[in-house]
């Protein structure tokens, strides 16, 4: 109880230009079928942000019956489940400074997992790199699958992009997982790797992730089970920290504008916040060089949850 006072203190802290939401906190229980993560309340009324551990689907539950569990039973009750053995395996990955956490998916899949970031930018979000796919994969694949990491700056300066998004999604052209990439995601060119990124001074992990989890509900997205670090760049404490609160790393074995290639089950990873303009010229020059293989489909996208769900 000290430790979830000390985050809620924390939060309340901090002034942002959305209202958070009540009595937000980390929470372990079961309701049906579901294991719950977080808890706030609306008005009278209690909600909650839980995860399907066979599947990896998150929702968000109200008026359910939640029964209260520890973190040890809680992760005795899914340890068999697909989510269980996700959080097992991410715990022997949280030593590497660069990419620790989940890098791949199903080697035996006929194409990847496309991730995109949106870190802090003052640029446009680049568009036409969301139509070059829609144009690429559609019949194929309606809707496409594609997972955004996102960080509350991010929304808080791109509104109109943001709604652009929710309404490609709405309209049935994409199919988001949303993913937590931080609040702030600070970064400062002239620091280490090791001084940099969350890795910075003074950061707070918890604020980190309960801020941006309340930014993404409160725009109306709901928060998948996973977690980006900016940068890629954790250390063994704050990667813990974020195992803690039922989350799973996410990294990438394919980050495109560094020139790593694309395997059968990659993680592949771009920046459609213009900061990254390599990275989208590549990614439009793989669609189209596998322009044939996708209309036979040899060569798909593959939903994050749904991959992972597999193992």
């Amino acid at each position: 109880m000290k430790a979830i006072s000390t985050v809620l203190l924390l939060l309340s802290s901090i002034t942002l230009s959305f209202a958070q939401l009540s009595e937000y906190q980390p929470f372990w229980g079961q309701s049906d079928d579901y294991l719950v993560l977080r808890k706030w309340k609306d008005g009278t009324s209690e909600k909650y942000w839980a995860v399907h551990p066979k599947t990896l689907q998150t929702m968000i539950l109200e008026n359910v019956t939640v029964k209260p569990m520890t973190r040890d039973d809680a992760r005795s009750w899914v340890s068999r489940t697909p989510y269980g053995r996700a959080m097992y395996t991410e715990q022997t990955r949280d030593g590497a400074l660069q990419d620790a956490g989940l890098t791949r998916t199903q080697p035996n899949e006929k194409g990847f997992s496309l991730t995109m970031d949106l870190c802090p930018s003052h640029k446009p979000l680049t568009r036409d790199v969301f139509e070059d796919l829609i144009a690429a994969f559609e019949p194929e694949e309606k809707p496409v699958p594609i997972t955004i990491t996102i960080t509350g700056l991010w929304m808080q300066s791109h509104a109109e992009d943001l709604q652009w998004l929710k309404n490609l999604e709405k309209r049935g052209d994409l199919r988001i997982t949303w993913v937590n990439h931080s609040f702030h995601h600070q970064y400062d060119p002239k620091l280490p790797l090791t001084r940099n990124f969350l890795l910075s001074k003074g950061t707070d992990m918890a604020s980190e992730i309960l801020l941006n989890e309340q930014a993404m509900i409160q725009n109306e997205l709901t928060p998948s089970i996973f977690f980006r670090f900016p940068g890629l760049i954790s250390d063994k404490s704050i990667f813990d920290e974020v195992l803690n609160v039922g989350l799973l790393p996410l990294g990438s074995d394919a980050w495109l504008a560094k020139g790593q290639k694309v395997q059968p089950g990659s993680i592949v990873l771009i920046h459609p916040n213009g900061n990254e303009p390599v990275g989208i010229t590549d990614f439009i020059k793989l669609l189209k060089t596998n322009a044939s293989s996708i209309k036979k489909k040899d060569w798909l996208l593959y939903d994050l949850p749904a991959s992972l769900s597999k193992n």
